[in-house]
């Protein structure tokens, strides 16, 4: 058994959000043929009910606290330096000293990191060799942002965006391997930084679709609504703390809802995901529900009409139509996040381009529940067919290389 050092910018349990989902299994997967020491933070009180969990599967965790409100005013100090805020906004002397100690007392085969922030910790000269998931090209994503917002916000996002590409470009040199969600992704970051082309690879997400399996037993969370005659559920879930997410239901509640809901009165918009903010919460009315933490998505998913994903603003796989497509629901997403995934157009998975678009794709399947059913089991047999987590994450395995120590 090989012995390697994880660090992750949140704990990964409970895999309720698309980044958590992803290193916590990552984190099982190391775990089967490896001693892991985990170094992560702690971003939400309510994750401290989960560290006994955690560590049934990782004995060895050090967990740093991170007070978000507090790390975003020490996150400014950056602006005095030509470092990205992430980087200070992840700073703790407490993960950095358990970090040196780990790799001075055990014989650390590799570095995993997940998410390029948490690359700060390592110093590449003297330590093991260092695997880099970084997911998606996250300095691209502050560049997206920058347009959407006004000054200083857009300049900010800008400097964001620039600052990070570069440490990203870095840490890239300094690893043996860097790996991110979609080829899409990867080849952007070929593109940003040719000089680590030939070192960039994919490693795809994956959804546990025993997990996420559509169950008869499983009751309706909207009441009876079998025939959908008096009640048409259309959902939307995901973390509704994170800016891509609430750009996403804001804008097809403004642009997409009213023109639907004239043809389907009773249809009702469902926000499902934790901590939704003002500018969320402020939708609720006549056909907008926001539900804010629910124990379970899944009677949400299983019984939606209809699943919709219209991000504007985001990168790579989307867990949430994964999860969706395994419950055997159509999905209509937004085409940047369509092409992302392996599944078939018009027949597996739906995409739009416009809120014309939408409303043309979800229209077609309010009236045929027969294409529902047919595009949603076809949506689960892609899952079950092309996203298994352990088929994905072992192509990880032949760059850790680990020794066998006593």
């Amino acid at each position: 058994m090989g012995k390697l050092l994880y660090l992750v910018h949140r704990l990964p349990y409970p895999p309720n959000k698309g980044d958590k989902v992803r290193s916590y299994h990552l984190l099982k997967h190391l775990t089967q043929q490896h001693r892991v020491f985990l170094g992560t933070f702690i971003d939400d009180p309510a994750d401290e009910a989960y560290l006994d969990t955690v560590r049934t599967l990782c004995p060895d965790l050090h967990v740093a606290r991170l007070h978000p409100r507090s790390a975003k005013i020490r996150s400014l100090t950056g602006l005095l330096t030509h470092q990205a805020l992430g980087l200070r906004y992840y700073q703790n002397a407490g993960l950095q000293a358990w970090v040196r100690q780990t790799l001075a007392q055990h014989q650390i085969d590799a570095v995993v990191i997940f998410s390029s922030v948490m690359a700060q910790y390592v110093d590449t000269r003297s330590s093991p060799p260092m695997l880099v998931d970084f997911v998606d090209v996250d300095s691209a994503k502050w560049t997206q942002y920058a347009p959407e917002h006004r000054w200083p916000l857009s300049w900010l996002y800008r400097r964001e965006g620039e600052r990070l590409l570069a440490f990203e470009r870095s840490v890239a040199q300094r690893a043996q391997r860097s790996f991110f969600v979609t080829e899409n992704e990867a080849e952007l970051f070929r593109g940003l930084a040719p000089e680590t082309a030939h070192l960039v690879d994919t490693i795809s997400n994956g959804v546990d679709a025993d997990f996420f399996a559509p169950d008869p037993a499983r009751p309706s969370p909207f009441g009876s609504t079998e025939d959908h005659a008096t009640h048409i559920p259309l959902v939307f879930t995901g973390a509704m703390d994170y800016w891509p997410n609430v750009d996403a239901v804001t804008w097809f509640v403004a642009n997409i809802l009213p023109t639907l809901r004239q043809q389907w009165p009773q249809l009702c918009f469902y926000i499902v995901g934790r901590s939704p903010p003002p500018a969320v919460q402020a939708l609720t009315g006549s056909g907008v529900v926001v539900t804010g933490t629910v124990p379970d998505v899944r009677p949400y998913l299983q019984h939606a009409a209809v699943v919709v994903a219209p991000l504007r603003v985001a990168r790579g796989i989307q867990n949430k139509i994964l999860e969706a497509m395994a419950m055997a629901r159509p999905v209509v997403a937004s085409d940047s996040c369509a092409q992302a995934i392996t599944a078939k157009p018009e027949t597996e998975l739906l995409s739009a381009t416009s809120p014309a678009n939408f409303v043309m794709q979800i229209n077609a399947l309010l009236s045929s529940p027969q294409r529902c059913a047919s595009v949603g089991a076809a949506g689960r047999a892609r899952v079950l067919s092309d996203y298994s987590w352990s088929a994905h994450l072992s192509k990880i395995n032949a760059h850790l290389n680990p020794k066998a120590h006593p």
